[in-house]
């Protein structure tokens, strides 16, 4: 597994759901017209290559957090699965440290969809360093170098990559929190 398998996962989570919303006949698209489920259409949505994303999708499906589609043949996520890795597995294998002040994009209980959820003991934010941020915080590397890119156009995806930072950095009560949130999300079906 490397890091980056998980946020392709999560965007293929993403993707679902927004279909789900648009209506079953209509399909995503990425970057000029692609299908956002290929792997060009990934590279354009998430800033991952197309090499990467094929390897992501191989290593995903060998280790049983994706499962082939029967009637598709392409890759698509175990929310079981991969909520279990996440929620159990993800900061021992990912784990994430807070470190130096910089500018960026507000990750974990800051960021924007989870603010208030929980009030912080510490008086600084954690954030994705990114040059054009607005926001001052603890430096947090997420789990890929292009996930600033990529939540810039994809709320969902965002909040996604929060919630995973908040179990990666936060204590019990943080990270079981976060994790409830997400087993909301994930596994309403």
């Amino acid at each position: 597994m490397k890091s980056q398998d998980i946020v392709v996962l999560l965007k293929l989570v993403s993707l679902q759901e927004q279909g789900e919303f648009a209506g079953h006949g209509e399909q995503r698209r990425g970057f000029a017209g692609e299908d956002a489920f290929s792997v060009r259409g990934l590279e354009s949505l998430t800033g991952i290559s197309k090499t990467e994303i094929n390897a992501s999708l191989k290593r995903s499906l060998s280790s049983g957090l994706a499962i082939k589609d029967r009637d598709t043949g392409r890759a698509n996520p175990h929310r079981r699965n991969l909520y279990e890795f996440i929620v159990h597995g993800l900061k021992f294998v990912f784990p994430a440290k807070a470190g130096a002040m910089t500018r960026g994009i507000p990750t974990a209980f800051a960021a924007p969809m989870l603010k208030g959820l929980l009030v912080s003991g510490g008086e600084y934010i954690h954030i994705w360093p990114y040059a054009q941020g607005r926001d001052m915080g603890q430096s947090v590397e997420p789990l890929f170098k292009s996930v600033p890119e990529a939540v810039q156009k994809d709320e969902r995806l965002y909040e996604y990559l929060a919630l995973v930072d908040a179990i990666r950095l936060g204590n019990q009560r943080e990270a079981g929190l976060a994790g409830q949130r997400l087993s909301e999300r994930f596994l309403k079906k």
